[in-house]
């Protein structure tokens, strides 16, 4: 697509509507607020940045500096013209094809760090002064590609945090674990393949399994990676396990195994009767189960997740296990009753961890809320957190937008070239930068929409997390955290996924 038709309609005029003279303008990309995040959140993970350049520099080296002039300011200027009902210059878009790149400068902080709520974590101003107007022009398409990156990348350091904290409790000698106990489960719920990248590539910053894999073409594309990037194990859906049919269940887990003896194996078993394959299935392929060189996955996804997993009840002083007074399957839990068939082990912590070759996984409608029960769940019933996989998908990923945490891109400094009288006594003329530093502060607002001012500077508390300055001068603004990564059309300063995600590790 043109790159001039990626764009909202009112962004079209306002090349006409700055000041006489304005010859820069100065903008920054911010979490505002995270009010609307569902959870008690500080703030967000920097991540996307690169990508969301990266993307916006090829829309229009291969849609517009690339093509030929004539033929693409004609379609500009007929489709701004046709929408807005008068005639449209496009004299300022033709002088930008004529440069043959993007003069700007664009900033972040480095990706896979923490940035308080209020810190701005991009920034971005032009570089030749008749390119004051593409500042804000490309406002939509940052903040139409950077959002869900960044929310879906610090969702997922939400998701991870619980895991690790839960395993550090009751398996703590299994931390690796979790980098995979996290599973992304959401591209067929997300609304393109571009949004699977950006959201999927924001879990990966965290976590190493996932189910989408063009998360890996995006790993590769826009951050370098050349290894691993995530992964995922042999697993079933209801499909395969209907075609065997419903008399015949038990023969479709052997002929499985069969197909796959060795490694990890998920299998679908609620498609009829999840209660049925553990009490009657699994005892009766305990053998050649265990006998396998791998792990047997029982997969449930439906009903509540944390009574599937936990059971129905929660034994706080009296331990009931599974055949005693009366209970049935549904009120033990898939865990507990896995346990029962196969056993396991008992950690130096003191809770218990599943035989190797079996475990179980739930994918469907993990929150965050729900994750952070089930491990408290098992905590409270003796089991390690590490015994199951959380499959999240799209009711966490799909379900946010811009405002989840707030993110905004406003302008806070603008620099305009002035006429003066030079003397009093002879009518010549000069011309000086006027330096003004812009703000917003509605009336009507709670605050959340005031802006900083000025020329920023993200340095650090006395804390060591990142703080805002504000009203800085051009010395102290080149300066402080935020890193140079485009000028002009050129990359700097490039980071990759690997990098990402130790920064992220620190953040645990």
């Amino acid at each position: 697509m043109n790159p001039f038709l990626a764009t909202d309609f009112y962004k079209t005029s306002h090349n006409l509507q700055y000041p006489k003279g304005t010859s820069l303008v100065y903008s920054n990309f911010t979490p505002r607020s995270g009010k609307h995040s569902g959870y008690d959140s500080k703030g967000v993970v920097v991540f996307g940045c690169q990508m969301t350049v990266i993307e916006i520099n090829e829309m229009f080296e291969n849609h517009f500096f690339s093509k030929d002039k004539e033929k693409v300011c004609s379609e500009i200027k007929r489709e701004y013209s046709l929408g807005l009902g008068c005639d449209v210059s496009v004299s300022h878009i033709e002088a930008l094809h004529d440069l043959g790149f993007l003069p700007v400068v664009i900033k972040s902080l480095p990706e896979g760090t923490f940035s308080p709520y209020g810190v701005p974590v991009l920034t971005i101003y032009n570089t030749i002064p008749d390119a004051y107007w593409l500042t804000n022009f490309l406002e939509t398409l940052l903040s139409n590609l950077l959002w869900k990156p960044m929310t879906s990348a610090t969702t997922a350091l939400r998701y991870k945090q619980i895991l690790t904290e839960a395993a550090k409790k009751t398996d703590k000698d299994n931390l690796d674990f979790v980098g995979f106990q996290g599973h992304d489960f959401s591209m067929r719920g997300m609304d393109s393949i571009n949004a699977t990248i950006s959201s999927g590539l924001g879990h990966a910053t965290s976590f190493m399994g996932s189910d989408s894999l063009p998360v890996i073409h995006g790993a590769r594309k826009y951050y370098g990676e050349k290894g691993f990037v995530v992964g995922s194990v042999n697993a079933t859906e209801h499909s395969v396990m209907c075609a065997g049919g419903d008399q015949d269940e038990l023969e479709t887990f052997r002929y499985l195994m069969n197909q796959f003896p060795t490694g990890i194996l998920s299998i679908v078993s609620d498609t009829w009767d999840l209660w049925k394959v553990i009490a009657e299935y699994l005892p009766e392929l305990k053998e050649e189960i265990t006998a396998r060189d791998g792990k047997i996955v029982i997969r449930p996804d439906s009903g509540d997740p944390v009574d599937i997993i936990c059971g129905r009840r929660l034994y706080k002083t009296e331990r009931v296990e599974y055949g005693g007074k009366g209970l049935e399957p549904e009120h033990i839990g898939v865990i507990e009753l896995l346990w029962t068939i196969f056993g396991g082990t008992t950690n130096e912590q003191g809770y218990k961890v599943l035989d190797s070759h079996i475990g179980a996984i739930y994918g469907d409608s993990i929150t965050l809320g729900r994750a952070e029960e089930i491990c408290k769940r098992l905590e409270s019933k003796g089991f390690a957190s590490t015994n199951v996989v959380l499959g999240i998908g799209s009711y966490t990923y799909q379900f946010n937008t811009r405002d989840t945490h707030g993110f905004a891109m406003k302008a806070t400094y603008i620099e305009i070239e002035e006429e003066f009288l030079a003397t009093a006594e002879s009518v010549e003329y000069g011309v000086r930068t006027v330096c003004r530093e812009i703000f917003k502060d509605p009336i009507t607002d709670d605050g959340t929409k005031k802006s900083a001012k000025g020329l920023l500077n993200v340095g650090e508390d006395g804390n060591r997390n990142y703080k805002l300055f504000d009203q800085q001068s051009w010395e102290l603004e080149d300066v402080g955290h935020l890193q140079t990564i485009f000028k002009d059309g050129k990359f700097v300063n490039e980071t990759t996924l690997t990098d990402i995600r130790e920064r992220i590790n620190k953040l645990i």
